[in-house]
């Protein structure tokens, strides 16, 4: 039997992309291997979101080698895509996949094992008009399945890299994403994500449907009892989209929202389509219709051109809207990008906003999580770790119970107790006794 490893750097996308990937794999009748073993194949879905996630995907692909000087090596996902002369310059790399042809990623290696010459079939993503079918339907040792619904960005924001890489939107039909989600809750799993490069724009591209009407037949079916959606920019959300997303009680209450930042002037720079007053608008109709709704973030300091008042602007908004939790990234030139040629910020500023931002975010998460003290909360369970069982409340809250009870895969209740570093403190009502 021979084996694999299916490894994705960077976003969720390429993590559900990877599981299945080895999920076709398993079918062939391959014995699946975790990254750090040692395998036949490695499938690495690599990262180009950063020049850092270039380099580690450089990193990876000489790392899995190494491990096997006999292995495949697949070179996968939007570094491939966008730069293919760096890894056709990769002597360790077999088989050139980019962001198309992933379905074939299991021909493809036969083929290669069959002929032994190196395999590329990286084409113009930039004129994919279709959603390339893959879907996973089961996962060993997972509670949470992430599900994508849809590729390709049509944003072009000024620092980002990505709609190069993935191309144009395509939505994945309707009916495809349901039997997904069916054939998931069959196998047990309790909460599903709703992944893609740009969510809002779900259904845009055939105009047959829209991101709320795919989220309510998801919430008809049966076992599923969380549905999450990965991140979504602030213009998706209007009075409708709250108010029925706030009548259905599977859809957690937890959106992050995407800012990038808190300055007008380094949004528009950043070729952002919304203001703040915009952005407060989404997080005030929200809380209209969910008040114990987690509003989470990214932030990116030091964009080319962003002043000291420009920054403080920038802090002053975040404050202001009261995350719950703020990724912050100080900001890296991408190769490709507009912003990339702008006038830079000097690294060691970069740092010190970094830093006064991610201290902002410690204690905003410490004060979300303190308003609901004492206040019983369902909580999904995922994993247990040193004596403490681990899982997510709806609006994401990070919480530990210490019990010898088996709740893995289960949503239980639990008694917020305190907070701790970040995460909850809690202890199982009654009802389990």
């Amino acid at each position: 039997m021979r084996s694999v490893a299916s490894f994705a750097l960077g976003c969720k996308v390429n993590q559900a992309e990877s599981e299945a990937i080895a999920e076709a794999f398993a079918k062939k009748g391959y014995d699946i291997k975790s990254i750090d073993e040692k395998a036949d194949v490695y499938v690495i879905n690599t990262c180009t979101v950063t020049n850092f996630g270039d380099k580690k995907s450089r990193q990876l692909l000489r790392k899995v080698k190494k491990l096997n000087p006999d292995a495949v090596v697949v070179a996968a996902g939007c570094y491939a895509q966008t730069d293919q002369k760096a890894i056709e310059d990769m002597p360790e790399v077999d088989i050139i996949v980019g962001t198309k042809g992933r379905n074939h990623i299991v021909e493809s290696v036969e083929k290669f094992l069959e002929d032994k010459k190196r395999i590329n079939i990286v084409g113009d993503i930039m004129k994919e008009r279709e959603f390339e079918p893959i879907s996973i339907n089961s996962l060993a040792g997972r509670t949470r399945a992430y599900i994508k619904i849809q590729d390709g960005c049509s944003q072009f924001c000024s620092y980002c890299i990505i709609p190069y890489a993935r191309g144009p939107i395509r939505s994945r039909d309707e009916e495809d994403v349901i039997n997904e989600v069916k054939k998931l809750a069959l196998n047990g799993f309790k909460e599903v994500v709703l992944t893609g490069i740009h969510v809002a724009s779900y259904g845009k591209d055939n105009h047959k449907t829209d991101l709320l009407s795919l989220i309510k037949k998801v919430d008809l079916i049966d076992g599923i009892e969380r549905i999450r959606l990965s991140s979504v920019e602030p213009n998706i959300v209007t009075e409708e989209f709250a108010h029925d997303l706030s009548l259905m009680p599977k859809v957690c209450r937890h959106f992050h929202l995407s800012l990038q930042s808190g300055c007008d002037k380094t949004l528009k720079a950043m070729n952002r389509k919304y203001t703040c007053q915009r952005y407060m608008e989404a997080v005030d109709t929200l809380r209209k219709y969910m008040p114990d709704v987690a509003i989470t973030t990214d932030i990116i300091v030091g964009f080319p051109g962003e002043s000291d008042e420009d920054f403080e602007e920038s802090f002053g908004f975040a404050s202001k809207v009261r995350f719950s939790k703020i990724h912050v990234f100080p900001y890296s030139p991408k190769k490709g990008t507009p912003a990339a040629k702008m006038p830079q910020v000097d690294s060691k500023i970069k740092s010190e906003r970094s830093a006064r931002l991610i201290k902002l975010s410690e204690e905003l998460e410490n004060e979300f999580i303190n308003g609901f003290v004492g206040q019983k909360l369902e909580v999904l369970f995922e994993k247990r770790e040193n004596g403490f069982f681990e899982g997510h409340t709806s609006n994401y809250i990070h919480t530990l119970v210490e019990t010898d009870k088996d709740i893995k895969n289960k949503i239980v209740p639990v008694v917020i107790n305190k907070a701790y570093n970040g995460k909850a403190v809690g202890s199982l009502c009654d009802i389990l006794d």
